[in-house]
């Protein structure tokens, strides 16, 4: 009745978001209580920073697939 495959997909979607946001959320905060980071980056930053590497392993997952 329901097609489970659109849910899926969407779940897995939605996953992949969450836990990117609390990874870069988390490594955020480790990066300013150890003092690691330039006073003038912000939040951004280390989101661009984060998805370029996830882009970057995407792209590799694809070129060896």
């Amino acid at each position: 009745m329901f097609d489970d495959k659109k849910y899926e997909i969407w779940g897995e979607k939605t996953g992949f978001a969450l836990g990117f946001f609390i990874f870069t959320t988390i490594l955020y905060l480790v990066l300013i209580l150890l003092k690691r980071m330039p006073l003038t980056w912000n939040y951004l930053h280390i989101i661009i920073i984060t998805a370029t590497i996830t882009l970057i392993g995407y792209i590799m997952g694809r070129l060896l697939k």
